[in-house]
């Protein structure tokens, strides 16, 4: 019997980082899984990671051993984005309020 070794691919730092910008940035886990074509449960092992170490070691500049961006400055912009998002659904609804004709 022939067994063929899986081939496993192994992605590095950078591409990890960037995938949770994007999730941490408002994208779904499976859009982001979907359009880079890598498993979805690989998405949340490297998020689960990145909270269990805070982001030390899972968003790290390229060679530096600082993380891109604080735990706190990154819970600051997700309630900034939520406070910007209402603001632009309230706009929304009045624009459409606004442009009805009679």
């Amino acid at each position: 019997m022939d067994k063929k070794k899986s081939s496993r691919r192994v992605y590095d730092a950078d591409f990890r980082s960037d995938v949770l910008k994007m999730v941490f940035s408002g994208r779904s886990v499976v859009d982001v899984a979907a359009s880079l074509g890598i498993r979805e449960n690989l998405i949340h092992k490297w998020k689960s990671r990145y909270k269990e170490t805070t982001g030390s070691s899972a968003l790290k500049s390229p060679g530096s051993e600082t993380p891109i961006v604080s735990v706190e400055e990154y819970e600051r912009m997700k309630v900034r984005l939520r406070e910007v998002e209402q603001e632009r659904d309230i706009l929304k609804k009045a624009l459409g309020i606004f442009s009805r004709t009679t």
